[in-house]
């Protein structure tokens, strides 16, 4: 059963380590992260950004394909399906198909609206018992065709917003969605602390943790970091895996591939990468 991330993340910044949202784009990825959860005993969230859900052919098959992995491979650890960087339309979609936390990306608004949004769709996300997170400061690179230039966030105005009842936030710390350029500065921890003076208990999260080194990731974690993003991690390891069966010639000798054998490299390569990043987020353990 999918429930709301808001105790996760609660129990998460209390005891000092963070969930991983690991973002889904087939059964495959869902599968694999499922079970790894599973395996190490920890909770989990699935993150689905709006070009996901209408790949996958829309967020009503999302919401079953997840529902019925839950069931079937006897998933026993909290999981909650989140959805990732969402518009107004695309979060009130999700509401409706059955999510159990939803994320609005109202970051590249003015903070009046921001809070204006933010504020209808949290009253709209707790009447059916969901978590809601907001955004400050956009996060570097793009996502869904939002780009961002990775700037931080005003600490008051993160402040502004979590006072709305939203159940975790994403501040701008200076973190980019997707790999990190040479010249990247880092994370900027003067805000991040700054941040968590003004928002309290309030659980924080952390965009983009593909590339952020292990000491930087612990570091946030210190600092209120209860929820890390990866995606392109993911995606990196399952391309390559991929690959590399392909160049095999593995090919059913000239038949095509089955595609059962051709994903499975894939498949283990993200539970691999899974595995990686809830021993570095502490979350073993924690269901």
């Amino acid at each position: 059963m999918l429930v709301s991330a808001t105790e996760m993340l609660k129990k998460a910044k209390a005891g000092h380590y963070a969930v991983g949202q690991f973002n889904i784009n087939n059964l495959e990825w869902t599968k694999a992260i499922l079970l790894t959860a599973k395996e190490l005993k920890s909770p989990v969230i699935l993150g689905v950004s709006e070009g996901a859900g209408k790949y996958m052919g829309g967020y009503d098959v999302v919401v079953g394909m997840v529902n019925g992995l839950l069931k079937d491979l006897d998933i026993d650890v909290p999981v909650a399906l989140h959805l990732d960087h969402g518009t107004v339309e695309g979060c009130n979609k999700c509401i409706e198909a059955g999510f159990s936390s939803i994320m609005f990306d109202g970051s590249h608004y003015a903070l009046d609206e921001n809070v204006q949004k933010t504020t209808e769709l949290v009253a709209k996300a707790h009447g059916k018992g969901m978590s809601i997170e907001a955004e400050v400061g956009s996060i570097g690179g793009e996502e869904d065709g939002v780009i961002g230039m990775g700037e931080c966030a005003d600490p008051k105005e993160c402040k502004a917003i979590a006072d709305l009842g939203v159940d975790f936030l994403a501040a701008g710390i200076g973190n980019i969605h997707g790999k990190y350029p040479a010249n990247w500065k880092g994370l900027s921890f003067e805000t991040l602390d700054a941040v968590q003076q003004l928002t309290g208990d309030l659980p924080l999260v952390l965009h983009g943790g593909t590339g952020i080194p292990a000491d930087m990731i612990k570091k946030a974690i210190s600092l209120g970091v209860a929820k890390i993003n990866v995606n392109t991690e993911c995606q990196l390891a399952f391309a390559a895996a991929t690959r590399k069966y392909v160049e095999a010639g593995k090919d059913l000798e000239g038949k095509g591939f089955d595609p059962r054998k051709l994903l499975a490299p894939g498949f283990e390569a993200i539970k691999a990468t899974v595995k990686e990043k809830m021993e570095l987020f502490g979350s073993v353990g924690k269901a």
